[in-house]
C-alpha cells in the first residue's frame, strides 16, 4: 500500500499547486491527497478560513480521480504539526505500508525549523518537488541548508524505490514546465485590483468572487 500526502496552506490553491499533484500521481502512478493544514504553526495565520480553503481545495480537484482532498488536520483541535499527521496516518495504515509526504524544495529547506522534524523520516518518506528558485542537486541543498542536507544526504534515494519501502527515504522531483503560481501573488493581485483570476482553477475564481475573499468583492 502506498500512500501520497501533499500538505499546505492552500491560501488558495492554485495552478502550481494542481501541477505539482498532477506531477507527482504520474510519477508514482497513484492518487495523491491534498492535506489543508488548519493553524500551520511554521507561518502567519491563512488568509482564508479552514473551510474556505477546504472547499476551494474540493472544488479545484472535482473530477480528477488521481487528486483527493483530506480534512484530517481541520479535524484536529489545536495546533497541527505534520508530525501528527503523520503518526495518525500510519497508525491507520500500519507499519508496512509506504507513506510519501510532499513538500516544496523551499519549504525542504527550512524543514530543521519544523516541529519534532527529524521524526518525519521515521513516518515516512519526504519528496522535495520543485520550486520556483529551488533546485533539486545534492550541491544547492547543501548550500541552502547545511543542517537538512546532512540528515537528508544518507536518506537520498531513487524515485522507484519509495513505494517499496515504508518511511526513511528522501527524493526530489523535478517539474516540467515548472510553473511561477504562488498563494501570496494571487492574494496580492486580489489586493491590487490586478488580474488574478488565470492563476487559479475557474471553479476556485468563481468561488474566491462569491465570498468576497482576499478582499474580491471590490474587484468583480
Amino acid at each position: 500500500m502506498l500512500r501520497i500526502l501533499y500538505g499546505g496552506t492552500f491560501d488558495p490553491v492554485h495552478e502550481g499547486h494542481l501541477a505539482i499533484a498532477r506531477a507527482v500521481a504520474a510519477a508514482f502512478n497513484n492518487p495523491v491527497s491534498l492535506v489543508p493544514s488548519a493553524d500551520p504553526p511554521h507561518r502567519e495565520p491563512p488568509g482564508a478560513n479552514s473551510e474556505h480553503r477546504a472547499r476551494m481545495l474540493e472544488l479545484a480537484v472535482a473530477g480528477t480521480p488521481d487528486l483527493l482532498v483530506d480534512r484530517r488536520e481541520l479535524n484536529r483541535k489545536g495546533r497541527s504539526f505534520t508530525v501528527d499527521t503523520l503518526q495518525q496516518t500510519r497508525a491507520e495504515l500500519g507499519p508496512g505500508a509506504a507513506i510519501v509526504w510532499v513538500l516544496g524544495i523551499d519549504s525542504l529547506a527550512q524543514l530543521d525549523t519544523w516541529h519534532e522534524w527529524r521524526q518525519i523520516f521515521e513516518l515516512a518518506h519526504v519528496l522535495g518537488v520543485q520550486r520556483p528558485g529551488t533546485e533539486i542537486d545534492q550541491s544547492w541543498l547543501q548550500r541552502q541548508a547545511p543542517a537538512v542536507f546532512a540528515e537528508v544526504r544518507p536518506r537520498w534515494r531513487p524515485l522507484g524505490e519509495l513505494a517499496s519501502h515504508p518511511c526513511g527515504y528522501y527524493s526530489p522531483l523535478a517539474i516540467r514546465p515548472l510553473r511561477t503560481e504562488s498563494a501570496s501573488e494571487v492574494r496580492a493581485r486580489i489586493a491590487a485590483g490586478l488580474p488574478w483570476a488565470g492563476l487559479v482553477p475557474a471553479p476556485v475564481a468563481g468561488y474566491i468572487r462569491d465570498e468576497g475573499l482576499y478582499g474580491s468583492a471590490q474587484t468583480r
